[in-house]
């Protein structure tokens, strides 16, 4: 009897046992895998005609791209939760790095434009959209709307054309939701500031070429903004292990101990929570298209799948119960798409409110949550695989459905917006007369 440790072929620690997995087209041969993404299907209200041309180019483009270059891989790279280096030449090309910014390299494209690309992304894999939204919608227009004019022009450039990475490092352990109370220290010294403190759930923190810092002005009190370099002496960053969302994502820890930052490298228009809120106004309504653009992959797959497979003796798509779910769920891309296009119309003429860009990201990822959980049912034990987009769609929506302000945090600032009443803190603890 041979011994627990041992397995066919090599029994060093790890070693797989027995020969390899069939490839899922010979495996399941009656359906065909995400590698092959399935065309969009999902705009049943003909909701493109809302687009201009430039825009309808845009996400033509972008679509092409992600199914040609990024679906054949995404599998893979999610599964191994590594960061996709390979892919960064082909998400180059997309040009949606630079945002809405204009000038420094960047594309100066329309909200609506980044919003629907934002979408066209997600749509065939979320982590992909997770790493060009740091570009575009934190890290950019951080140094757009915050920086000075010679940072922008020193790093504008090559982060717009993913020449280099960036990251954005708010959350700290013991603050996630409570963003404003960080406690990250930002001392000052002859040339400079010296950083202390600790960071969470960075995304790209530990390949990145260059992180803003959020910290805690020592004299002031109030929260300031900073650029540190890779390798800056008192800087550590590690990846945060067995995450179950957007694995290719390098979510890190971050600690500064003393790093130094020359006085060039801090951002002169960060100088309270406020300020960080100018940047949160556009990212928010960019992370309310993922799950917008989540939906839509989750559909179309469905849409072939339940077309393709058979049981009973007939196709899937001839059974009501599957019919009625795939209807729901088409209702509901279109009144989520409805409310984004909506998201980026106020924007743009300046009528946008927190609570109208928190009600949108909380409302998108919520039905999105509903959207993949009728995918997971329709796809029956495929919905389980990452081979089939629906389980890996599953996973990413639940650090969307948490970064960007949670559902509950996202819902209490319309709340507040609604009502006039702020109820983030609970209410004192009144004293029993029992």
């Amino acid at each position: 009897m041979g011994s627990l440790g041992g397995g066919g072929g090599g029994g060093g620690a790890g070693a797989k046992v027995g020969p390899p997995a069939l490839d899922v087209a010979l495996a399941f041969p009656q359906a065909t895998p995400a590698s092959i993404f399935p065309r969009s299907v999902s705009d049943y209200y003909q909701l493109d005609d809302l687009l201009t041309d430039e825009e309808k180019a845009l996400r033509k483009k972008v679509r092409g791209i992600m199914e040609k270059d990024i679906a054949p891989i995404m599998t893979e790279y999610w599964e191994k939760a590594e960061f996709p280096f390979r892919a960064i030449p082909k998400l180059a090309t997309l040009g949606l790095a630079g945002g809405t910014t204009k000038g420094y390299g960047c594309p100066g494209l329309s909200l609506t434009a980044s919003a629907i690309s934002t979408a066209e992304v997600a749509r065939v894999d979320a982590s992909c959209s997770a790493i060009i939204l740091m570009h575009a919608a934190l890290v950019i227009p951080a140094i757009d709307l915050c920086g000075s004019e010679a940072q922008k022009q020193k790093y504008l450039p090559s982060l717009a054309q993913f020449k280099t990475i960036g990251c954005w490092a708010l959350t700290e352990p013991d603050y996630g939701s409570d963003a404003s109370s960080l406690r990250t220290a930002a001392t000052k010294v002859p040339g400079g500031w010296h950083l202390d403190g600790q960071k969470r759930w960075i995304g790209n923190s530990t390949i990145a070429d260059m992180l803003i810092i959020l910290a805690r002005n020592a004299d002031t009190n109030q929260l300031n903004g900073f650029i540190v370099k890779k390798g800056a002496p008192g800087l550590k960053a590690t990846k945060i292990e067995n995450k179950i969302g957007l694995r290719m994502v390098q979510n890190g820890d971050v600690v500064l101990n003393k790093v130094f930052v020359p006085d060039e490298d801090r951002l002169p228009g960060i100088n309270s929570f406020q300020d960080i809120n100018k940047v949160f106004a556009m990212s928010r309504i960019m992370v309310a298209w993922q799950p917008i653009g989540i939906s839509m992959g989750v559909f179309d797959m469905c849409h072939r799948y339940l077309k393709e497979r058979k049981q009973f003796g007939a196709l899937l798509a001839a059974f009501q119960l599957n019919q009625e779910k795939l209807v729901r769920m088409l209702g509901d891309i279109q009144a989520m798409v409805l409310v984004g296009w909506r998201l980026c119309k106020l924007y743009e003429s300046g009528k946008m409110t927190s609570g109208h860009s928190s009600l949108g990201k909380a409302w998108t990822s919520k039905k999105a949550r509903e959207i993949v959980s009728l995918g997971r049912e329709l796809l029956g034990g495929n919905g389980i695989l990452a081979d089939f987009l629906v389980a890996k769609a599953f996973c990413d929506l639940e650090p969307i459905f948490t970064y960007e302000g949670t559902y509950d945090i996202n819902s209490l600032v319309t709340g507040r917006e609604i009502t006039g009443v702020a109820s983030f803190k609970p209410a004192m603890l009144v004293k029993s007369r029992l």
